[in-house]
C-alpha cells in the first residue's frame, strides 16, 4: 500500500524531511484584481507589500475539490491536514474530495485532518503523521494516535497590524490606526473549536514576548516540540525561541517563514506558534 501526507499551503510546509510522499495544495489570495496562489516561488514580501498598499479589502479561495484529488492520486492510504474549518472551506472540500476519492478507489482510506488551527500547529500534527509512517503503524491505529495527539497540541499568535483586518471589516479601521500608533500587539489562540480568539493585548515587543511565553506556560508547556511561524519578523521569532530555550534547554523549538496564507492572516510582523504540552 502506498501511503501519503496531503496538507493545504496554510502548514507553511513545502517539503518534508524523511522518507515520505508529502504534498500541499494551494489556496489563493486576491489584492486588487491580481491572484497570489500559495506555492513555492510566491514573493511573500510583494504580496504583503501589495495589501498594505491597497486601499480595498481583499479575499481569499481555498483549493477546489480537483485539486485535492490530484494530490490523492496514485496513494491508497493518505492522510490529509487542512486549515482549521473555522476560517476556510479547505477542510469540506478535501472531505468532498475523499469522498469522490473513495469511490473510484473502494481499497483507499482517507484520513481528513480539521486541524482547528493553521501554521505550526498543523506542522506539529503533520510531523505526528509522519512518525507513525515511519513505524509502519496500520492506519486505524494512526488515525487514533493523530486524534488524541491533538489534545495535546495548542496555537499562539501575535499581530502587530491590523490593517487588513480592518479593510475587510473584522476591526474597526479606528481600533487598527490607534493599535498601531501607540504599537500595541495583539496575542492570541486558536479555541478548541478552531476560531481565532483575542487571549492579551501587549505594549511593545519586549511585553509581547515575554507575555507570549508565559501564555504558553499558562496552557500547559512543558519544553515539549514549539513552531515558530514568522511573517517576515525572522528576529522576533529567533528572540522568542530563544526564550524557550533559555527555560527549556533541551526543546525542540524551529523557525519558519509563512508563506501566503499565513502571511494574510498574520501581517507583517506577525507570528503563529504551534506548541505541545507535556
Amino acid at each position: 500500500m502506498t501511503y501519503r501526507i496531503v496538507s493545504d499551503s496554510t502548514s507553511n510546509l513545502f517539503t518534508l524531511s524523511g522518507n515520505i510522499d508529502y504534498r500541499t495544495v494551494p489556496l489563493k489570495i486576491l489584492v486588487d484584481g491580481i491572484e497570489y496562489v500559495d506555492e513555492p516561488g510566491l514573493d511573500t514580501e510583494a504580496l504583503v507589500a501589495k495589501m498594505e498598499a491597497s486601499q480595498w479589502g481583499s479575499s481569499t479561495s481555498c483549493p477546489a475539490i480537483q485539486e485535492w484529488l490530484d494530490a490523492f492520486e496514485g496513494a491508497d492510504y493518505i492522510f490529509c491536514v487542512t486549515i482549521t474549518s473555522g476560517l476556510s472551506g479547505s477542510y469540506n472540500s478535501a472531505l468532498n474530495a475523499r469522498d469522490i476519492y473513495v469511490s473510484e478507489h473502494p481499497e483507499a482510506k482517507i484520513y481528513v485532518v480539521d486541524s482547528l488551527s493553521t501554521g505550526g500547529e498543523m506542522e506539529l500534527i503533520i510531523e505526528k503523521i509522519r512518525e507513525c509512517m515511519e513505524k509502519d503503524l496500520p492506519f486505524e491505529e494512526a488515525v487514533q494516535i493523530i486524534q488524541d495527539y491533538q489534545t495535546h497540541t495548542h496555537l499562539l499568535f501575535t499581530l502587530e497590524s491590523l490593517s487588513n483586518l480592518a479593510k475587510n471589516g473584522r476591526v474597526s479601521p479606528a481600533v487598527a490606526k490607534v493599535a498601531g500608533l501607540l504599537g500595541i500587539r495583539f496575542l492570541g489562540r486558536a479555541s478548541e473549536e478552531g476560531t481565532l480568539q483575542q487571549a492579551h493585548i501587549c505594549r511593545g515587543p519586549k511585553k509581547t514576548l515575554t507575555m507570549s511565553f508565559s501564555e504558553m506556560v499558562k496552557m500547559g508547556y512543558k519544553g515539549g516540540k514549539v513552531r515558530i511561524h514568522h511573517c517576515l519578523n525572522q528576529a522576533a521569532a529567533e528572540k522568542l525561541k530563544n526564550l524557550i530555550l533559555s527555560e527549556y534547554p533541551h526543546a525542540d523549538v524551529t523557525v519558519t517563514p509563512c508563506t501566503g496564507l499565513c502571511s494574510y492572516y498574520a501581517e507583517r510582523g506577525g507570528m503563529i506558534f504551534g506548541f505541545e504540552d507535556y
